[in-house]
């Protein structure tokens, strides 16, 4: 194993939910007011996987009063306290930038009911690649 594979390792949290493209989650994210930080919940559906590694991120979209709200978390970060499924949705397509364009119930995605889960979800990196060293 190369000596960037293991640093990365290391540096990688290793309790990362398995959820994917099409589910709804709460996201924990510590912010910064000042001289505090408290710890702010963003609830979304997550439009987007990206990166492979320590760099990957994901972007969970959200309606708030009318207008849509997207953000970008790292996955590993050590802002992102914890992040948890509150849904599971069916989706056809890895990502779901076509939902920026509905609006109303047409945002909805067809409920998943725990099925198993495609190759474009996140699964732990850190723990599959302990197993294999």
């Amino acid at each position: 194993m190369d000596l960037m594979r293991q640093i990365e390792l290391e540096n990688m949290k290793g309790n990362i939910p398995e959820f994917g493209v099409g589910d709804t989650v709460d996201v924990d994210y510590l912010i910064r007011e000042g001289d505090k930080e408290r710890v702010q919940v963003f609830s979304g559906t997550v439009i987007a996987i990206r990166g492979n590694g320590i760099g990957r991120s994901f972007i969970v979209r959200r309606i708030v009063a009318g207008e849509g709200v997207e953000r970008t978390f790292p996955l590993h970060s050590p802002r992102v306290q914890a992040i948890r499924i509150k849904a599971t949705g069916r989706v056809r397509r890895a990502k779901l930038y076509y939902l920026r364009d509905r609006v109303g119930k047409a945002v909805r995605l067809a409920s998943n009911f725990n099925k198993r889960r495609g190759s474009r979800s996140i699964k732990n990196p850190a723990v599959r690649g302990q197993a294999n060293a």
